[in-house]
């Protein structure tokens, strides 16, 4: 009596599952996304200059840019570039009505909002390279990027100084943006900054993926 008891508990539901042309997989409910993907965008680093000396500076000044906005290095003293340089995931979140920029010096009408920068400013004090020209060249095609995902995403996007006066590789020349900040300026910097504002009533993630030489950002919409 026991051994048949047993097996009508085992056929039970295979055979209940056959009835309903369902086998137990099919019969879960699948949970809801918890994200959606808005945007996406991808950029090469092996392309950003002609030059292979100049590239590296402008890939390596965007790699730490995004080491300091994720928040692996603070200050001059964490940088390891052999771990700045390998592949990396990592994302940060924006609630409704709260803006990022790019740097900290930032307009009036965004002060009240602002709950993100990259936490750099791009000198030499911080670890960034020159290619002789300035320190720090390379992130604003890193700024140019942001910039285009955003918008793409239908975010509130300010970017208040064109970057037309040079090309950015693999970025459409309309969202170039023009990044610069230098101690003591501040209103002249604040007009070369990038300004993006959640103006969606859910929160959203920019989220950064870097592998084989390639950038990729992009914007979810969070539940």
């Amino acid at each position: 009596m026991i051994k048949k008891s047993v097996q009508t508990l085992i056929i039970f539901p295979l055979t209940l599952g056959s009835l309903l042309g369902q086998n137990h997989n099919q019969n879960l409910i699948p949970l809801p996304s918890r994200e959606h993907l808005v945007a996406q965008k991808e950029m090469p680093l092996n392309d950003r200059y002609s030059n292979g000396f100049v590239n590296d500076v402008f890939r390596d000044n965007i790699l730490l840019n995004l080491a300091y906005l994720s928040g692996r290095v603070t200050n001059a003293s964490d940088i390891k570039w052999d771990e700045i340089t390998k592949p990396f995931t990592f994302e940060f979140k924006l609630e409704p009505n709260k803006t990022f920029a790019f740097h900290s010096d930032v307009e009036d009408q965004y002060k009240a909002s602002l709950v993100k920068t990259t936490n750099a400013h791009f000198n030499a004090q911080e670890g960034f390279k020159t290619d002789g020209y300035l320190f720090g060249d390379g992130v604003c095609h890193l700024a140019s990027l942001i910039n285009w995902t955003a918008k793409e995403a239908g975010l509130s996007v300010e970017a208040p100084t064109s970057h037309d006066f040079a090309n950015i590789p693999d970025v459409p020349k309309e969202y170039g943006v023009s990044i610069y900040s230098n101690p003591g300026s501040t209103g002249s910097n604040a007009l070369q900054n990038l300004y993006i504002t959640n103006n969606k009533s859910k929160p959203v993630a920019f989220r950064f993926q870097y592998q084989n030489d390639k950038l990729k950002v992009s914007v979810v919409e969070l539940n």
